[in-house]
């Protein structure tokens, strides 16, 4: 405006109007004068306004009715030039404004006459235009009339003016509707109340408007007349008008002007009113009209559709619907109806064709249909217009596939036909390209056969119509082939990309409206806070709404969306085209999952999953498009039956895969197109970028990829990544070389995929966890019951998951591991081995991933971690075990310094290995546990190392390897070595946690429990050790067995001195003696039978070649270890309360040990009780010997002789280490023990050795081979033991304690040998030497004699008892004792080898006892019980036997002794008898003495032949020395013998004196040597006793006169005999002895004559003489013998009988009186 408004244009403008005028009244100077004369008073007219006025263009406009008059007068004069002229002036005063509204109406109505003139029509037209833009001044009916001007100029005939004024007929319309939005403009500060419209008021009422709306309502108004061809009301004048013309007037006014109709509802009026039953009525011939329909069949013939009105109503129903939808609800429900309608197959090709034109151009505008949604979807009696509208396009779709268009049949025939090959060939179109000879590959769909090639028609996302917009064609258009449907797909494509684009982003926008913000949480006033308040509220609301609207948008397009994009993916051939196929349904998918609607999620995502798999295979696996199955899983791997594809397959696409289904039979090859690649490709990016969405359908996914990694032979490697890799079985894979290249990048994509799921948010992660573990399922279920390859899939990707979510384990682990478990005990190998690398190798990354807090401060996670591992101990199968180990070596390697509170798991895997689970397991699990002993103790909690025990125990137990037990012993020993040394630590923090734990256990009310309770805790620990070495004490392998006692025993005496002096209590009972029970209990039931060799080659020694002698082994070590410990430890036990009851039960074990069958655990319990009573009183540790001191009697020397096979390796003692500390010597006071308690110890100790005694030497009632009779050994030993137990019991041991045992030692000498021992026992037969078990008893009884020789006067009268004892033994030496009814043989005649029992010699033991006899006898003989008992006679009885026996004794000796022992004990015994004369004790003795002496002197026995003389002399000798003894020691004390006793001896004398021994004369007494000596002996004592001269008592000269009357008698008999033999001898001398004889006994009468007269006269008695006298006529007798030397003898014996030729006759009277 400025520019018209500047002076110089001002200027200008005034002399340009001055010259137009100039011109003017030339041109018209001849022809025309009014118009000369006024053209030149206007000039004075302009110049005149000009000079008078400041404001000169207002000015002008006032007068413009005058200024304008010459130009209209000119433009009447018709003639062109000056009607040109004219126009072109007026035109200039236009655009300068300065029109008034008289002079616009005067212009208008000039123009109106030129038009009808048809001048100058095209100036016209622009001088139109010109005044209508330039202002605002022409209104009401100038403005109509100029637009009818326009009108009529249209329908001129000529072309150019046509299409001009159609073009000034748009501008002016434009201009009209422009001016009423100014007019609002100006008026909408100024708010008025509106005069509310009735609904129904009368279509002319417009008074309320303003004068350029009303212009712009009537113009509208005429419109929609003209066009519904009926008059216009204000446009008057107008003849002709086109329905095509007046609808796009329509359209552009409705599109450039929507807001005059929004916001007039004058406007809304006719848009309701007019305009849309319009649009309907003119749309009825489409709707009506079929194609191909017979025309005569209907009544009424129909208007065929018309495609210029047809085309320009969908323009105008594109821009109802688009600016007006709000308004015209109702309206645009029919609208769009119409619009589906259109699509139906039915309708000419054309009209589908701008259809779906139509259709494009909503769907590029989301918001519209959003609400569409909103007004028809979501309401309850409207129809679904939006869903409609996408399932017309599918059906649309599907029918373009279905029928062949019509347009070009050949071409669909060819399309159809040529499907033969792989690959397709362009149609030979002329539209088309030209044919390569079938090279080039034409972007198209081909579905059964119908080809339609893709045209490239629009830029994403904008519509832009081809056919919309051919308003010049009148005639329909041929639409090329594949153009509907490429308009259609791009439909499809831009109403998915619009609605999830629209749909996202307001999700975007409300996820972050929710996030409160930071000013509003701070914000304090109360206002603020509550319209804060209310504003979430609102969104709240707003949000719920829009949740609606979107749910409501997506459930009613995706069943047609799906069904058509599924279609058009199996009918592309266009790698593209399918790309924005997948595309689509990826977006669709991942919207879906976004607002949570799972069944069109589902489906969508089922879609590129059978796009993925190969035809027919897809049905298998996803058997379901409908959502209500989807939920129930029913896309199962299981039980498909794949169909193969045949060559001749539909697939047009190159096959670049070749492999196995995965399917539980395997059945043939499938084959991978490069469509399922890019299907698959989707569905990885599907997975990848909105994983969080996708919630169950994970499984949908995962199942399909599954079987593509299957088909395509990805195999797992490490860390759950796929790597290409072969087949196992059965064809394998075959691969082109553009997959190759492709399948590292799947691969890729893959890892990355499952990668991506750290970002997932904790829901989602579970989901794809389930959707794993059920596809593991699957896969586990098809690989049971075969050995096929499993489809390891699931396994590897959840190992994958796991392996990139350590950040936030806790949350998965549970379902993960619990899964890889089920896994793991799978029958199929391979399926079990990956779920045990799985599961191990997340175990191990987890404990080593950087947790944050870190494990050490969160242990309740390493627990988490560590439990499947504790689990996976639940499987039976080696493989996994030998993983999980595998994997604790490798966490014990990485991470044993801080398992923490992980150990007791760790350490609970090792523990698991149970027994039977085969060797390489358990070496592994020992390895572990070496590495925990080595390496490891001191980082555990104290608490654990009772479980390294246990487990190390129970690695002892293992029977499968003996070298694991033996050094799982040994670890038992290092671990027992680590308590001792860091006792002080583990001590202090096991009383902490213990206090802890107490606490805990008080706070919930329930009793702690643990075993050995209530000992300390350390105690406990120690405890444990040693029930576990017990437990392996008792173990079946004998090696064990000793190693463990080995070593039980070592620790207990290495390291016993740390426990509690009350824990010794627990250790006594719960383990020493329970494992002596157990010993014992399996040792007797032990057995019997040979073993033959030791496993292998080994062969076992005799002495352990049964269980039972190997059980033997077991029980000596345990019992010789306990009683060490007794022994050594007897100071800490003796305090404790029940070391009695104790002591019993040692006792009791040693007892039954000491009785057992075996001469080896016989021997070594008697060893062990040695041991035991070796004690003199408990020394405190500081000053304990190094050993036990030996008891006085020398017991330790005899111990060193015995030895049983297996007991000659010696204990060590350990208890250096102990003493060291020596501990109980700080800390308690020395024991003083009762000495009452102690002699009951001793006494019960007793009691077991009388057992023990008695019942082993108890011979048994009958005998076979397996008799057992108790070894030498063994009873040595225990008559051993005696001496050192009586030391201790001595004070209160009575003759009955002396009896019984008596009765052992006796029965244990009685004991015979077998005859494979006898060798190392007996010495040679001949050597007289004790056994050690003769010299033990005889020890045994010299203890006793000495102890009662300086013990008290009761204790004495136990000497006859002893004296009994060993009297008994003296009887062996001629009479063995028997054992039972066991025959024994004589050494000689055993054989070696033999189960023979051989007798002992007793002979040198009986003359042993003999001497000790002797010697008790000097020392006691004159003791009150000696006497009282009568042990002499006892004596002199016993040794009557063997003197009687004499050369029959076994052994010459016995009777020499016997007869030296005789001559002792009388010499000292008989002065004792003569002294107790009077009390009658001894008066039994003498006959027995008699008898004796007679026995022995005139023995029955013969000498032997071989008897030399110088033998048999001195044999004579000590025939001499007794009768010296009977002479020095009997008959001179007669007065104090029994008469009777005398009279015996003098008988025995009178026998012995004479030499002839038998009255009758036989061969055999030829021999007898006469014993001259002998002989003499007697007689001369005989002699000696006749004439003792000092008779002093009556009773010696009794003793003479019965010597004197046993002498005479005596040699009468001799006498007698020598005249018998004499005269039956006749000429043969007599033997020389009996010469002897009888000369000596003439001489000894002749000497007793001599005596007898020598003696005083009173000390003969007649009696006597008589006998002498009575001699005398034998010996006459004997005149006649023929030896000389029998002649002289008799010669002297005769002389003195001169003395009685004359007896005195007073001496004799004497006598008499």
């Amino acid at each position: 405006m400025s520019s018209t408004n500047s002076p110089e244009a001002v200027k200008k403008l005034l002399e340009n109007m001055q010259s137009d005028l100039r011109a003017l009244s030339l041109e018209c100077k001849k022809k025309f004068p009014p118009v000369k004369e006024a053209a030149e008073s206007g000039i004075i007219k302009v110049k005149t306004i000009a000079a008078r006025n400041t404001e000169i263009l207002a000015a002008l406009k006032e007068n413009s009715s005058e200024v304008v008059q010459p130009f209209l007068m000119g433009c009447g004069t018709k003639e062109p030039k000056i009607t040109q002229l004219c126009l072109a002036a007026i035109q200039r005063l236009m655009s300068h404004e300065v029109v008034s509204e008289t002079a616009a109406g005067n212009i208008i109505n000039m123009l109106w006459q030129l038009m009808e003139n048809s001048l100058e029509e095209l100036k016209l037209l622009q001088t139109v235009l010109v005044l209508l833009t330039t202002n605002t001044v022409v209104h009401d009916e100038a403005l109509s009339k100029a637009i009818v001007l326009c009108f009529r100029l249209h329908f001129t005939k000529d072309n150019i003016t046509n299409n001009t004024a159609a073009a000034t007929v748009r501008q002016v319309v434009t201009v009209v509707f422009e001016r009423m939005v100014a007019e609002d403009e100006q008026h909408r500060d100024i708010i008025e109340q509106p005069a509310l419209v009735q609904a129904n008021s009368n279509r002319r009422s417009v008074s309320t408007l303003k004068p350029c709306a009303k212009d712009a309502y009537m113009l509208f108004q005429d419109l929609c007349q003209l066009v519904n061809a009926d008059a216009p009301y204000w446009l008057v004048g107008m003849t002709e008008m086109t329905r095509t013309f007046g609808l796009e007037l329509l359209e552009s006014v409705l599109n450039d002007f929507p807001q005059v109709f929004l916001q007039h509802q004058e406007f809304s009026f006719l848009l309701k009113e007019r305009v849309c039953p319009l649009v309907i009525k003119l749309f009825s011939p489409n709707i009506k009209f079929r194609q191909g329909s017979n025309t005569s069949s209907s009544p009424a013939p129909v208007e065929k559709p018309y495609f210029p009105i047809c085309m320009r109503l969908l323009r105008v129903v594109s821009v109802l619907i688009k600016q007006f939808y709000s308004l015209l609800v109702t309206e645009c429900e029919i609208f769009l109806s119409l619009l589906v309608k259109f699509l139906d197959a039915d309708k000419p090709q054309w009209l589908r064709a701008v259809a779906v034109e139509s259709i494009h151009r909503l769907c590029v505008q989301p918001q519209l249909l959003r609400s569409f949604c909103q007004s028809y979807d979501m309401k309850q009696h409207s129809t679904k217009v939006f869903r409609d509208i996408v399932n017309a396009l599918g059906s649309f779709i599907q029918s373009l596939f279905l029928v062949p268009p019509t347009g070009n049949p050949a071409t669909a025939n060819q399309a159809g036909n040529n499907n033969a090959g792989g690959t397709v060939s362009a149609p030979a179109n002329p539209g088309m390209l030209g044919i390569g000879g079938g090279v080039t590959l034409l972007p198209a769909f081909e579905y059964r056969g119908t080809w339609i090639p893709i045209l490239t028609i629009t830029v994403q996302g904008s519509a832009k119509a081809t056919y919309l917009e051919m308003l010049d064609k009148v005639e329909p258009p041929t639409i090329p082939e594949g153009y509907a449907m490429s308009v259609a797909f791009h439909c499809l494509l831009d109403l998915v990309r619009g609605i999830t684009s629209m749909i996202e982003g307001e999700l975007g926008e409300t996820e972050t409206e929710c996030q409160p913000t930071s000013e509003a949480a701070s914000s304090t006033t109360q206002s603020s806070e509550q319209q804060e308040l209310q504003s979430t509220a609102d969104e709240m609301d707003k949000e719920i709404v829009n949740k609606a609207v979107w749910e409501e948008m997506v459930n009613a397009c995706w069943c047609g969306l799906l069904a058509a994009l599924s279609l058009l993916l199996d009918a592309s051939t266009d790698e593209a085209a399918t790309e924005n196929i997948l595309k689509a349904e990826l977006t669709m998918a991942a919207l879906c999952g976004r607002l949570g609607l799972v069944t069109s999620r589902d489906a969508f995502i089922t879609a590129i999953c059978k796009g993925s798999l190969p035809p027919h295979y897809a049905l298998t696996v996803l058997n379901t498009t409908t959502a209500a199955t989807l939920s129930n899983k029913s896309y199962s791997i299981q039980g498909q039956s794949v169909m193969m594809i045949s060559p001749s397959s539909e697939s047009h696409q190159q096959v670049v895969a070749v492999g196995q289904p995965l399917a539980v039979q395997p059945q043939g090859t499938v084959m991978l197109t490069s469509k399922n690649i890019q299907c698959m490709r989707t569905l990885l990016n599907l997975a990848h970028c909105h994983g969080a969405v996708l919630g169950t359908s994970w499984q949908l996914v995962l199942a399909t990829l599954q079987h593509l990694v299957w088909i395509l032979g990805l195999k797992p490697s490490s860390g759950g990544a796929l790597k290409p890799g072969r087949a196992v079985e059965g064809p394998s894979t075959v691969l082109t070389t553009a997959v190759m290249t492709d399948l590292p990048v799947i691969s890729n994509i893959l890892s990355r995929l499952f990668e991506s799921s750290q970002y997932l948010d904790d829901v989602s992660l579970h989901h794809l966890i389930n959707a794993l573990c059920s596809l593991s399922l699957e896969a586990m279920d098809m690989a049971y019951g075969n050995n096929k390859e499993p489809s390891l899939f699931a396994v590897a990707k959840l190992l994958e998951t796991g392996l990139v979510n350590m950040h936030r384990i806790e949350i998965l682990w549970r379902p993960l591991t619990g899964h890889l478990l089920e896994v793991c005990q799978h029958p199929n190998s391979r399926m079990r081995e990956w779920g045990a690398e799985a599961l191990t190798s997340l175990i191990k990354a987890g404990l080593t991933f950087n947790h944050d807090p870190p494990l050490s401060q969160n242990q309740r996670l390493q627990l988490l971690l560590l439990n499947p591992l504790k689990e996976m101990s639940s499987i039976n199968h080696p493989d996994i075990r030998l993983k999980q180990l595998e994997c604790v070596l490798q966490i014990l390697q990485s991470q044993g310094d801080s398992l923490g509170p992980g150990w007791p798991l760790v350490l609970g895997v090792m523990g698991a290995i149970r027994n039977d689970q085969g060797e390489s397991l358990i070496r592994t699990a020992f390895q572990c546990l070496q590495l925990v002993v080595t390496d490891f103790l001191p980082t555990m909690p104290c608490s654990c190392l009772q479980i390294v025990v246990d487990v190390a125990g129970s690695f002892g137990l293992h029977n499968q390897e003996l070298n694991i037990s033996l050094t799982s012993i040994g670890l038992l020993w290092n671990i027992s070595d680590y308590f001792f040394q860091r006792g002080e630590i583990i001590e202090k923090e096991l009383n902490k946690e213990e206090a802890a734990q107490q606490k805990q256990a008080e706070e919930k009310g329930v009793v702690l429990n643990r075993p050995f309770h209530p000992a300390p805790p350390f105690d406990c620990l120690w405890l444990c050790l040693y029930a576990k070495l017990g437990e392996l004490c008792v173990d079946p392998r004998p090696a064990v067995r000793k190693s463990a006692g080995q070593t039980l025993f070592s620790t207990i005496g290495a390291h016993g001195t740390l426990l509690q002096h009350s824990t010794w209590h627990t250790v006594i009972w719960k383990v020493l003696f329970h494992l002596l029970d157990r010993v014992r209990e399996s040792s007797t039931t032990a057995d019997k039978e040979k073993i033959e060799s030791g496993g292998g080659n080994i062969l076992i020694h005799h002495s352990r070649d049964t269980a039972e002698k190997q059980w033997a082994e077991t029980w000596v070590l345990t019992l010789a270890g306990v009683a060490r410990i007794f022994n050594t430890r007897r100071y800490l036990l003796q305090p404790l309360g029940d070391f009695s009851r104790a002591w019993d039960v040692l006792l009791d074990h040693i007892q039954s040990a000491a009785l057992s069958k075996n001469n080896e655990v016989s021997l070594a319990a008697l060893k062990s009780f040695q041991e035991i009573l070796q004690i003199v009183s408990p020394v405190r540790d500081s000053d304990k010997p190094e050993t036990p001191p030996a008891v006085n009697v020398p017991v330790s020397v005899l111990l060193g002789s015995i030895s049983g096979p297996g007991l000659s390796r010696p204990f060590v003692r350990t208890d250096s280490i102990g003493e060291r500390l020596g501990r109980y010597s700080s800390s308690e006071p020395p024991i003083v023990t009762d000495e009452l308690e102690d002699l009951n110890l001793w006494w019960a100790a007793w009691n077991t050795w009388y057992r023990i005694g008695s019942e082993s030497t108890k011979p048994p009632i009958t005998f076979d081979k397996l008799t057992f009779i108790p070894s030498q050994p063994f009873l040595t030993a225990l008559i051993q033991i005696f001496p050192a137990l009586y030391q201790h019991i001595k004070t209160g041991f009575s003759m009955d304690d002396l009896q019984k045992l008596g009765v052992i030692l006796h029965s244990a000498v009685s004991v015979p040998i077998s005859s494979d021992a006898s060798p190392f026992i007996l010495p040679s037969y001949t050597e007289a030497v004790l056994t050690s078990l003769q010299e033990a008893v005889l020890t045994a009884l010299d203890v006793l004699q000495k102890a009662i020789c300086i013990g008290s006067e009761n204790m004495q009268i136990m000497y006859p008892a002893i004296f009994d004892q060993l009297l008994a033994f003296v009887e062996f030496s001629c009479k063995p004792p028997q054992y039972g009814q066991l025959e024994t043989k004589h050494i000689a005649n055993a054989k070696y080898n033999q189960a023979e029992w051989v007798a002992l010699n007793y002979v040198p033991f009986a003359e042993r006892s003999l001497e000790v006899v002797v010697d008790l006898y000097q020392k006691t003989a004159c003791h009150k019980a000696v006497v009282n008992e009568k042990v002499l006679q006892n004596i002199i009885k016993t040794l009557r036997f063997p003197l009687s026996l004499k050369y029959s004794c076994p052994s010459e000796s016995t009777w020499k002794l016997a007869v030296s022992s005789l001559l002792k004990v009388l010499s000292i015994g008989l002065p004792v008898a003569r002294q107790h004369a009077s009390s009658g004790k001894f008066d039994s003795m003498w006959p027995e003495l008699a008898n004796t002496f007679e026995d022995f002197l005139f023995t029955k026995s013969i000498p032997p032949d071989n008897l030399s003389i110088q033998e048999f002399q001195r044999n004579e000798c000590i025939d001499v020395e007794v009768v010296q003894l009977i002479s020095t020691e009997i008959l001179p004390y007669a007065n104090f013998i029994p008469k009777e006793f005398v009279g015996q001896i003098m008988t025995m004398l009178n026998k012995g004196s004479i030499h002839s021994q038998s009255s009758s004369f036989t061969e055999a007494e030829i021999d007898i040597r006469l014993r001259e000596e002998f002989s003499k002996m007697c007689f001369e004592t005989l002699l000696q006793f006749s004439f003792s001269n000092k008779v002093t008592t009556p009773q010696e000269g009794y003793i003479s006169r019965m010597a004197l009357s046993v002498l005479l008698k005596r040699s009468q008999d001799v006498l007698h005999r020598y005249i018998e033999d004499e005269r039956l001898s006749g000429k043969c001398p007599l033997p020389r002895q009996q010469v002897t004889e009888i000369i000596f006994v003439l001489k000894a009468v002749s000497t007793l004559i001599d005596s007898l007269k020598k003696t005083q006269p009173e000390n003969v008695d007649e009696n006597t003489w008589a006998q002498v006298i009575a001699l005398y006529p034998t010996l006459v007798e004997c005149i006649t013998c023929s030896s000389s030397e029998v002649c002289s003898a008799l010669k002297e014996a005769l002389v003195p009988f001169k003395d009685f030729m004359q007896p005195p006759a007073s001496k004799v009277q004497n006598g008499e009186s």
